[in-house]
């Protein structure tokens, strides 16, 4: 994690201070823990450094893994504090049909609605196959999730597979 260096303040009324500490004691951290996990949550951090790694060329295979295992950890609650404020701009266009696909998908998978800036991620004009071999293609047309094909983006896994 980070150094902190900078400081923040805001204004309260003595009531809202002293709920704010009456939180934070019940939840076992200080009020500055206590704030800012509640304004940044960790998974929305978390997600926030995985999409970072995504902007790279290399390592990114080993970040999209990181962005399965990470997505198909979460419940319900928890990917919407994750997902909700996602950062994609720098990503090329495959990958933020990756990641769009991704979270759409888990959303399916539980049940709840993605969040609403994968409807703004543009779906590719030509199909990506991720195997090369244009044998796979058909069983690849069939095998791929739907948030997938939506974006054509033709895949054998899905969310708590590997790639």
């Amino acid at each position: 994690m980070p150094t902190k260096t900078r400081q923040l303040q805001i204004r309260v009324t003595a009531s809202q201070k002293a709920e704010i500490k009456r939180l934070a004691r019940r939840a076992g951290r200080n009020v500055s823990s206590f704030v800012l996990a509640c304004v940044l949550p960790e998974e929305q951090v978390r997600f926030g450094e995985i999409l970072r790694a995504l902007r790279e060329e290399t390592g990114r295979r080993f970040a999209l893994a990181e962005l399965n295992d990470f997505l198909t950890g979460l419940g319900p609650p928890e990917f919407g504090d994750a997902v909700t404020a996602a950062r994609i701009e720098g990503l090329s266009p495959l990958v933020a049909n990756y990641v769009a696909a991704m979270v759409e998908e888990a959303a399916s998978r539980m049940a709840v609605d993605p969040p609403p800036w994968t409807a703004e991620v543009e779906p590719l004009e030509e199909p990506h196959f991720a195997a090369p071999l244009r044998r796979l293609r058909p069983h690849l047309l069939r095998a791929a999730p739907v948030a997938f094909k939506r974006r054509n983006i033709f895949v054998d896994s899905t969310m708590g597979d590997r790639v």
